[in-house]
């Protein structure tokens, strides 16, 4: 018998995980949500009127219609994102949610510089949907020194 002179040689079996790709998507991850978090405007530009009125406290979180300075109408249900909507899916949702959570506080904040005639609207809507009150935002007097 002849005796190649090669040997085989078993490799050791490693244990560990290589992490370098996983670093390197999460750093993509980290830029890509750092450069997009400032580009999600959730919010709608309202200039509230000001008020020495004191402020309500309230258990639930309210139901908020915002209206801004083009007069469209915005709904906010219970700290859930804002949403553009139109006067008759305002009195549906509005009264859907009223029916399930009949204690939960309706407030309307309307832009300064918008018509009254439309947070009147609003008013009426709300009306429409079975809300038994509503409240109105405004911003507190700043003090002078």
């Amino acid at each position: 018998m002849q005796v190649t002179g090669r040997l085989r040689k078993r490799r050791k079996l490693k244990a560990e995980i290589n992490v370098v790709p996983y670093i390197d998507v999460m750093l993509v991850l980290l830029i890509i949500f750092m450069v997009t978090a400032p580009l999600l405007n959730l919010g709608v530009d309202i200039h509230l009127p000001q008020s020495a009125a004191k402020s309500v406290q309230s258990e639930k979180e309210p139901i908020l219609i915002s209206v801004d300075r083009d007069g469209s109408f915005y709904l906010t249900l219970a700290g859930g994102q804002r949403e553009p909507i139109d006067a008759d899916t305002l009195v549906k949702k509005v009264s859907a949610f009223v029916r399930e959570n009949p204690q939960a506080p309706v407030m309307i904040g309307g832009d300064e510089r918008v018509d009254y005639g439309k947070v009147y609207q609003v008013m009426v809507l709300l009306q429409q949907s079975g809300v038994p009150k509503v409240g109105l935002i405004s911003q507190p007097v700043e003090k002078k020194r």
